[in-house]
């Protein structure tokens, strides 16, 4: 998709030479609101005062004691209820870029799914993705390719029952909420929205339209993560105590890259916000581990981060003098560390950093009262299976343990070691046979409230900030979630 940019001053204002370099007015005011969304954020995000807190006569009497409160709900929850049962899905797929321009092949490797639309403003992109669907063997695809909002026209139509968005973080918001209006369910790439007061909105919509809002974390059905889940559900780490998850991942080179990330609007982030950009990955599974929103539930989070100096750095060996780059002030820490309690006590450990070098990994740790599995590399210690404190062979758990979508598809399709192909057909299936997702917007609001949260808390010195009840007190129920029994039909 798309990304028109503008290059911030540190506190978030444009500055003069943005529009020289060609930003539209639009995408600079939008740039410098997303910005500063602390200050709009202040009362929603919840504990302890922070740095970005109103000061004066005219500051929110007691804003900080009530943030974490939830608002009047405006409608039914979303919680357990099913799609409608369909024969055949119909998808309209919003951005064509790298993740979006590979996700297609996989809907349309999944019978009675049909790619109906297809919108991004790169003609190019958008005429090889619909090449993808005529290849397949489908009818040609209608196309939405002008300009930034014609999105707006591909969630009007009448024939898209599931709009896929994968775009620019900038975007998911107004795409998801778009959908929502126009009578389609929707998911989104991570993160959802990087405002806690558009998560709530999101949350509200949900609920008001009757339409899933879904964060697509494919990370949720890994093969091992989905292996960890069934042994934590069935009792095999004892009582679980604590957990961790991370996205570590070197994205320097790509970040500098001219054509990786178009604008390149995913390092312009690193200027905004000083939290965890991209808690999904690892928050996701570790969430499902404990029951998060079924049994359990997170409810402040404290964070710290390390300076900025990884991005200037690379810029310094690497990028020519006169690049656009060199404009850019870095904020973003280039490690974040959070912790996170859960109303059983339980913490969860969350880590971020894409600036510094080092091998890939999201940590994906679980421990209880008898063990712990640890994965980079996977290993796995529990009582009464391992003794003389010396690993063992998680692989010897995978005959009693691995779900059933990876015993049914043990060689799926696609990347990410096959569980975007996974997370894809699972969604796809619900849908047609109406059942209840395996996640929802729930789900998608906790694993993606560390985007502002983190940062206030960091700008507040790892002042812990509550994580809101997003289910409005529905969470102490417990329900199914990811560990899905395999349909009937």
């Amino acid at each position: 998709m798309h990304d028109e940019h503008a290059l911030p001053n540190p506190d978030g204002s444009a500055t003069p030479d943005d529009f020289a370099d060609g930003a539209s007015r639009r995408a600079v005011l939008r740039t410098a609101g997303l910005a500063g969304a602390g200050l709009g954020l202040g009362a929603l995000a919840g504990g302890t005062a922070h740095a970005d807190a109103p000061q004066g006569p005219s500051a929110a009497p007691d804003a900080a004691a009530t943030a974490a409160e939830a608002p009047p709900r405006k409608g039914k929850t979303m919680i357990g209820v099913p799609f409608e049962r369909r024969s055949t899905v119909r998808v309209g797929i919003v951005g064509l870029g790298n993740r979006g321009g590979s996700m297609i092949d996989l809907f349309l490797a999944i019978p009675g799914v049909k790619v109906v639309a297809l919108c991004d403003p790169v003609k190019d992109k958008t005429a090889a993705a619909s090449k993808k669907v005529t290849d397949a063997g489908q009818p040609a695809p209608a196309t939405y390719t002008k300009g930034d909002h014609d999105f707006e026209n591909l969630c009007k139509r009448g024939d898209v029952d599931f709009v896929y968005v994968a775009t620019p973080w900038d975007w998911h918001f107004d795409m998801a909420k778009t959908a929502m209006l126009n009578g389609k369910h929707v998911g989104v790439e991570c993160p959802i929205s990087l405002r806690l007061d558009q998560i709530w909105e999101l949350v509200d919509l949900s609920e008001r339209t009757r339409r899933h809002c879904m964060q697509l974390e494919n990370c949720c059905y890994g093969k091992n993560e989905m292996r960890v889940l069934r042994m934590a559900h069935a009792g095999k780490f004892g009582d679980l105590l604590h957990g961790a998850g991370a996205y570590n991942h070197d994205l320097r080179g790509l970040m500098f890259d001219p054509d990786y990330y178009e604008g390149p609007w995913r390092r312009l982030w690193h200027t905004r916000l000083r939290g965890d950009l991209y808690p999904n990955h690892g928050f996701g599974p570790v969430s499902n581990y404990m029951d998060v929103n079924r049994g359990d539930r997170v409810t402040h989070i404290s964070s710290f981060g390390t300076p900025a100096l990884g991005l200037a750095e690379y810029r310094k060996a690497h990028m020519p003098a006169g690049d656009p780059s060199w404009k850019e002030t870095y904020i973003e820490s280039d490690r974040t560390i959070s912790l996170v309690q859960t109303a059983k006590g339980r913490v969860i450990r969350l880590e971020h950093d894409v600036s510094t070098p080092h091998p890939y990994s999201r940590i994906n740790s679980l421990g209880g009262t008898k063990g712990v599995f640890e994965d980079y590399p996977e290993r796995i210690y529990i009582e009464p299976d391992h003794t003389n404190d010396e690993w063992g062979d998680f692989g010897k758990y995978a005959a009693d343990f691995d779900h059933w979508l990876w015993k049914e598809h043990s060689n799926p399709p696609g990347g990410h070691g096959g569980m975007d192909y996974i997370m894809i057909f699972r969604l796809m299936q619900t849908m047609q046979l109406g059942l209840v997702p395996d996640f929802d917007v729930y789900d998608a609001a906790v694993w993606t409230s560390p985007v502002p949260l983190s940062h206030l808390s960091i700008k507040a010195k790892g002042a812990p900030q509550a994580i809101p009840d997003f289910t409005r007190g529905l969470w102490k129920k417990a329900r199914p979630g990811v560990d899905s029994q395999k349909p009937k039909a």
